[in-house]
């Protein structure tokens, strides 16, 4: 029971086989909102195969489903903090505007008037200590319910984002096949500009997702540095393009190339070799195989990279408060994943900060079954247009 495989079903192991015979090399790059991949064949001959193209983004029914759910969240923590106010009055004072009524009750000459729950700050020493600790309230039977409410959805939303990770991620690995490339980034550093933005893509589930699909089909999934690469600065001809992550179009004024930058990133990650697959620092772009893609599949790879902004591709901008505010720099409100951030400012955490020694080897690379080079290029359906993944159950 423990050395064997898990059970899988046989329509499960069906998709994996046919995914195992696809023999192309595809490439995935995660972003704040959307997950694109792009994939060629193996050969990288037109004969073999077409280009094909998946973005996964949140759609418009999603956003609003989850615009619900946050104010739904938001109404039952409002609830357990009022509560746990009228339960222990004691050990909070009054708010400024129940401080003002009560000094204008006084100034009228009216009887001062006891206040049922108190709105202001929890009652603590001069080092911001509480007087009680918190276990030590009295608790009401309507708190206890709501916060067993508050968790119990909570855990539903989890195990709601791993099964749409898991659909997703089998989607792709059955449309681009086993073997993927992503760049290695750190995304704890996202979490510091666009917090909980991110709870909702969750883009590292889903590239995660995808790594252990890989390695249940026998691919596998390598991780490319980004200093070595440089994906997001670089084009098919090699020439540097230099963008801000404000910049969702890429444009190069040396070959002419315009598209949506995740999709090129996507596309010259396929190109990617690794001298050790377990060491994301040896990844080297192949700009030479990369421009003969380029001219070889010049049809499709103006269908699989749109040259307008796509739905959700933009990240949004903004602080969050797990974020250092740099000095004169506006605070925000935080992230919204519906609002335009301004263009031109702050830095590229996603791309520019690589992430930190992994313990362990990453996902997609032990316990492979593959005895191949790990870095050779993995086989093509044509899928003209952009496709959003979704789960509908």
């Amino acid at each position: 029971m423990v050395l064997c495989d898990g059970y899988a079903s046989p329509a499960t192991r069906t998709r994996r086989a046919a995914a195992a015979g696809l023999e192309r090399a595809g490439g995935v790059d995660g972003n704040v909102s959307n997950v694109s991949v792009v994939s060629f064949p193996a050969t990288f001959d037109p004969a073999d195969g077409d280009v094909e193209a998946t973005r996964v983004a949140l759609t418009d029914e999603e956003l609003a489903a989850l615009a619900k759910a946050r104010r739904k969240e938001r109404g039952r923590k409002h609830a357990l903090d009022r509560s746990r106010r009228a339960s222990n009055p004691g050990q909070y004072g009054p708010s400024k505007r129940q401080q003002a009524r009560t000094a204008r009750r006084q100034d009228a000459g009216l009887p001062a008037r006891t206040v049922p729950v108190p709105g202001g700050a929890r009652a603590a020493n001069k080092a911001g200590v509480p007087k009680q600790a918190y276990r030590r309230d009295a608790l009401s039977a309507g708190y206890r319910l709501n916060r067993a409410r508050l968790a119990e959805a909570a855990a539903t939303a989890a195990a709601a984002k791993d099964h749409r990770a898991r659909r997703i991620a089998e989607d792709i690995v059955a449309a681009h096949g086993a073997n993927l490339t992503v760049e290695d980034c750190d995304i704890r550093t996202w979490y510091r500009r666009w917090g909980k933005a991110l709870q909702a893509t969750t883009p590292g589930r889903v590239i995660t997702a995808i790594g252990r699909e890989c390695e249940k089909t026998g691919g596998w999934m390598l991780r490319a540095s980004t200093f070595t690469t440089k994906l997001s600065q670089t084009c098919f001809c090699g020439e540097t393009v230099t963008k801000t992550l404000a910049d969702r179009i890429h444009t190069c004024t040396g070959c002419g190339v315009v598209g949506d930058r995740d999709m090129v990133s996507a596309a010259l990650a396929a190109h990617v070799g690794l001298a050790d697959p377990h060491d994301s620092s040896t990844a080297r772009l192949n700009t030479v195989q990369a421009r003969n893609t380029q001219i070889l599949f010049h049809e499709g790879l103006q269908e699989a990279l749109p040259s307008q902004p796509q739905h959700g591709a933009r990240p949004t901008r903004g602080r969050t408060h797990a974020a250092a505010h740099k000095p004169g720099h506006p605070v925000g409100r935080g992230p919204l994943l519906d609002k335009t951030p301004p263009t031109g400012t702050g830095q590229t955490p996603n791309e520019t900060r690589p992430a930190n020694e992994r313990h362990k080897a990453h996902v997609g690379t032990a316990g492979s079954t593959d005895r191949r080079h790990p870095c050779a290029p993995g086989p093509c359906r044509h899928r003209a247009g952009i496709t959003a993944l979704r789960d509908d159950s």
